[in-house]
């Protein structure tokens, strides 16, 4: 195979190797902000809960001096009662114990409900705060994967580039010149196998003469209709996808 040939398949293979990391890299911080998201909902849940729990009991204490006041007026009207000196003030009193029993009833009532939500939202509370700190520890270790994982990719990007201007050293400026012209109008893709008679990149049909040249590995070819520089893969040294070595 001809030295720029094979020197650009290598090329092209390092650019998409560095294109896939720095693509990847530009996505950690979205996966880095849904983390921090999962964190904030969990917290909000935490403290939507405790807020209605200090709603519930400023209820609850408001519903307490209700009920000290009405069993406060309650035992006045007993007392009273025993100072009545005739019928109609006896009833007018009975009366009126009967309506602070009443409402001495419907704040005992209220009370209960008081002390039941107070329940139902304490297991609430457990269960939202067992929530987040597993969320924290699922999280944590998300975070550390995300870390390692960027870490990983500065590496892989740092040898590839390294690697890149080493094979960069070994092409002559016309040949750098056509590849990176080609691989700017082409979506980085400056560099395609022709088999079976196609460029498997744009699928269009060479020209046979172009074909068997491009066969032969010798010198630059170009697609005409993509403008990709086009090598071959003898079929004993074809494995799929594999370029050749």
């Amino acid at each position: 195979m001809h030295p720029d040939l094979q020197n650009l398949i290598q090329l092209q293979d390092l650019d998409l190797t560095a294109d896939r990391a720095r693509r990847r890299i530009a996505e950690l911080p979205a996966a880095q902000h849904a983390l921090e998201s999962r964190i904030a909902a969990r917290s909000a849940d935490v403290s939507g809960i405790k807020d209605r729990i200090a709603g519930a009991q400023a209820a609850r204490r408001d519903t307490e001096k209700e009920l000290a006041a009405t069993q406060g007026r309650l035992s006045k009207y007993k007392t009273q009662l025993m100072e009545v000196k005739t019928n109609k003030e006896y009833q007018a009193m009975q009366k009126e114990m009967a309506s602070a029993e009443q409402e001495l009833r419907a704040h005992e009532d209220k009370l209960l409900e008081h002390m039941e939500r107070a329940e139902g939202l304490s297991v609430e509370l457990k269960a939202a705060d067992a929530a987040l700190q597993s969320a924290k520890k699922e999280i944590a270790r998300d975070q550390k994967l995300l870390d390692t994982e960027r870490a990983d990719l500065e590496r892989e990007l740092a040898r590839v580039t390294e690697a890149r201007n080493a094979v960069v050293t070994l092409l002559s400026r016309d040949t750098m010149m056509l590849f990176e012209r080609v691989a700017h109008g082409r979506k980085g893709i400056a560099v395609a196998e022709a088999r079976d008679g196609l460029c498997t990149v744009c699928h269009v049909r060479l020209r046979p003469q172009v074909f068997n040249e491009v066969r032969r590995n010798d010198g630059l070819h170009q697609c005409d209709s993509c403008t990709r520089i086009l090598y071959y893969v003898p079929p004993a040294a074809s494995g799929g996808e594999t370029q050749p070595s």
